[in-house]
């Protein structure tokens, strides 16, 4: 089925409680259009080339939201996936392939800015700037969730410092006003 040319991105909300996924079509009607999935399942039947970022819980009965993740990259989806969980982050998120996590409650705010920063970078495969937001996200989540112990035994955590800390200095040349940027990245509340 064929729809009309778009001129608002298309933004698919996967999440088990259906209130919940509603809830965020909603509070994203004005800039975005949804398509709601209530389940892992489901989101990888809706998914198709025209979504252009998936607002994802990691939780659901059906199918979890990892392995929707996994799935969507294995088919070659590369839009940004944003999770939106109420699931306490772990070091595993280090070798996820998503693009920015959010821990419920979310507010609409964080949610409208979350999208926006990751659908402004265009249609483009993931750059080296993506790569870098995608690592100080995980690196940001983890600093607030885990302790500085927890987080000195994990090497994964180490190589993802040392990645972030690479990148930034060729990124601080090549892109205009990088450390506002990412000042800007960091300032968008995570949790309420």
């Amino acid at each position: 089925m064929s729809s009309p040319a778009r001129s608002e991105p298309l933004v698919l909300v996967v999440d088990d409680e259906e209130d919940v996924a509603e809830t965020y079509a909603l509070r994203l009607e004005a800039n975005y259009e949804t398509r709601i999935a209530t389940g892992g399942k489901e989101a990888l039947e809706l998914i198709d080339d025209s979504v252009d970022a998936v607002l994802l819980d990691r939780r659901m009965p059906d199918m979890h939201g990892d392995d929707v993740l996994a799935a969507l990259r294995e088919r070659g989806y590369d839009c940004p996936v944003i999770m939106a969980t109420a699931v306490d982050p772990d070091l595993n998120i280090l070798e996820m392939d998503f693009d920015d996590y959010l821990c419920k409650p979310i507010f609409n705010e964080t949610l409208q800015n979350t999208l926006e920063k990751h659908l402004d970078t265009g249609p483009d495969e993931k750059s080296e700037l993506d790569t870098f937001l995608s690592l100080i996200s995980k690196i940001d989540v983890l600093e607030t969730e885990l302790t500085r112990a927890e987080l000195a035994e994990s090497e994964e955590y180490e190589r993802a410092k040392q990645r972030a800390n690479e990148l930034a200095p060729r990124l601080r040349e090549r892109v205009e006003d990088f450390d506002e940027l990412v000042a800007t990245y960091r300032d968008i509340e995570r949790e309420s």
